[in-house]
């Protein structure tokens, strides 16, 4: 899991477009089961976020373990929120159980300051 990050620009009042992409390598036998609770994840947030601009999971054409969530929030105050939300915290230790490894990375347009 993500933990809370802030980045400069937005303690000086600029607000910057964040991607995220998680990706999740997932259990065999447990693929399933992750894309059902992603399925989830997706619809609460998508409806409850504000800030989310795109949050979807999406599934690797040679590797069906390989699931990535690709998110876009206007804000690194937004993607926070979403870090805190009840759902978010219900529904991704649950995911997380799941994997055999993930990785996550958070993106600017490049060069923003």
């Amino acid at each position: 899991m993500l933990a809370s990050v802030d980045m400069d620009s937005e303690k000086k009042g600029v607000k910057q477009m964040i991607r995220v992409v998680a990706e999740n390598t997932v259990k065999k036998d447990k693929v399933e089961e992750f894309i059902k609770l992603a399925e989830k994840l997706e619809e609460m947030t998508n409806q409850k976020d504000e800030g989310c601009i795109h949050y979807a999971l999406y599934q690797d054409l040679n590797d069906p373990q390989k699931l990535t969530f690709l998110e876009e929030w206007d804000s690194m105050k937004a993607l926070n929120q979403h870090m805190a939300a009840g759902h978010f915290k219900e529904i991704v230790p649950q995911m997380e159980a799941l994997t055999e490894g993930k990785s996550v990375n958070l993106y600017k347009k490049a060069g923003l300051k």
